[in-house]
């Protein structure tokens, strides 16, 4: 019994390793095959967003695809009428923010644009800048491609029945009676005209019976 319960641990464990070392050198054998000069990008992309779900993985690809392409255009741009400078990569960061506003992306975009204009300007090469910008985003391309195969041909299906584990809010009541917790529902980031809408609850510890409903009549006084 106890070797069974052990295989069945160990089971998830080694789909998972089988599943992401397939993802990463399918990965880097793509991008090989199109004879990139740096193909590790595409596995490493691959890797950082290869999810249990399909769903997961396009919300993550989508985030990492759309910063990588304004990221290697401000940084292509940048590294082609300006010198290598210190403002100069500090203004292409700020622009970079500027420009996932503006396409309603989120802070993980900007993260992915940032790391593509800090590889653009500040790692020296002999290539001209376009072409260095063009090739990261074809290596990051190839990787969020193949993960996205991977997650619609190969979901992790353990993973994805699991799910995370419920939240757990802490109340201003303590841990003898009922208490109201505040949940607060904010709007989409392009969504300016909304405000915040806030929905109170009332929660009750484990093991407490529920209140009486109210006698028809009956007035319930503060």
């Amino acid at each position: 019994m106890a070797n069974r319960g052990l295989g069945r641990a160990w089971r998830p464990v080694l789909l998972h390793s089988v599943r992401t070392t397939v993802a990463a050198l399918a990965s880097l054998l793509v991008a090989r095959l199109f004879r990139l000069p740096e193909s590790y990008w595409a596995p490493i992309t691959t890797l950082v967003i290869t999810q249990s779900s399909l769903g997961a993985a396009i919300a993550v690809s989508s985030e990492r695809f759309v910063g990588t392409l304004l990221g290697a255009a401000v940084g292509g741009a940048a590294a082609t009428f300006f010198p290598p400078r210190m403002l100069v990569f500090g203004a292409c960061v700020f622009l970079l923010g500027l420009l996932c506003v503006a396409t309603c992306s989120g802070r993980s975009a900007y993260r992915f644009g940032g790391i593509t204009v800090a590889i653009v300007l500040l790692i020296p090469r002999q290539r001209p800048p376009w072409q260095v910008a063009f090739h990261r985003f074809a290596e990051v391309s190839i990787g969020i491609a193949v993960a996205l195969v991977l997650a619609w041909a190969w979901p992790d299906r353990e993973a994805s029945a699991d799910g995370p584990p419920p939240a757990r809010r802490a109340g201003a009541g303590g841990l003898g009676g009922p208490r109201d917790v505040a949940v607060t529902h904010s709007p989409p980031p392009c969504s300016f005209h909304r405000k915040s809408e806030t929905i109170t609850t009332r929660c009750f510890p484990q093991g407490a019976g529920l209140p009486a409903a109210p006698e028809p009549g009956h007035r319930e006084t503060e």
